[in-house]
């Protein structure tokens, strides 16, 4: 006689890790984007650091420490700049320390281009929060811009183990449905019109609907890229997690892969913004 296959459950037991990580980080977050200024260039300097660490470990495994100080100084002297509005420094900043961790890289025999790319991939993100939360409306923009982000993970893992469905891209991501895909675009929008519904009852707009659904769209569309980005670096490196710091996350990296390509559509929204499509 045959067994039946086993039906695969929903993962109740991960949602709520996932849940319970996201909740625990949510009052730092709020108190950073709530006091702006040098307390919120701390929090996302902090980020930065973790995240120059965790690269390190990837590229440069037998000598992170030189790799890591080189890529996380780098990054936070370009938050900095951006910080005091010198944006033409902020950027010098970074192609200057991409150049510095290739030549640490070279100097170690570590792997050069790769260790060159973390200041390219974790700098650009962390310059494009400094502008958004010091630009008019700033705190409007960064919750919008963290609560879509984190909706579209929440409904996109939600709606992938509860309805499952054919794989999204198999040979990167095995876990990631289409199913899931919808769900996580779905939670965006919804993510995107509350926002934008909340502060207008507090006499914030911030943005119109219709540009509020389009700009939420995008930017649930690039969470997903950078998390399948970060998969399909994770393969290369061939890990399952770039750390162990969060626990149902991983590391610093698994958690914010999306919000670091997220936040460059949503810059790019309130630019275009304050030229009045969005209204």
């Amino acid at each position: 006689m045959t067994s039946s296959p086993q039906v695969s459950r929903f993962d109740w037991r991960n949602l709520r890790i996932r849940l319970i990580s996201a909740f625990a980080i949510i009052p730092a977050v709020v108190a950073g984007v709530a006091l702006g200024g040098w307390a919120y260039v701390l929090l996302i300097s902090l980020v930065g650091g973790l995240l120059a660490r965790e690269w390190a470990r990837l590229v440069a495994p037998t000598a992170p420490i030189r790799v890591g100080l080189t890529v996380g100084l780098s990054v936070l002297a370009a938050l900095i700049a951006a910080h005091l509005e010198l944006w033409w420094a902020a950027w010098a900043l970074l192609i200057a320390g991409s150049l510095a961790a290739a030549i640490v890289a070279r100097g170690l025999t570590a792997n050069v281009p790769d260790a060159a790319y973390g200041v390219i991939y974790i700098g650009p993100p962390g310059v494009a929060m400094i502008w958004l939360r010091d630009m008019p409306e700033g705190a409007a923009w960064t919750v919008f811009m963290f609560a879509v982000t984190w909706w579209t993970d929440i409904m996109a893992f939600a709606a992938g183990n509860a309805l499952k469905g054919p794989k999204l891209w198999p040979q990167f991501s095995p876990n990631k449905t289409w199913n899931g895909f919808f769900g996580g675009l779905l939670g965006a929008v919804l993510a995107a019109l509350a926002t934008v519904l909340l502060f207008r009852m507090f006499g914030h707009a911030f943005i119109g609907l219709i540009g509020a659904i389009l700009v939420g769209l995008l930017t649930g569309l690039a969470t997903m890229a950078g998390d399948l980005w970060e998969s399909m670096l994770k393969r290369r490196f061939g890990v399952k997690d770039t750390g162990g710091l969060i626990p149902g996350h991983g590391g610093m990296l698994d958690r914010v892969d999306g919000l670091m390509f997220a936040v460059i559509i949503v810059a790019a929204g309130r630019f275009f913004e304050h030229w009045g499509w969005g209204h």
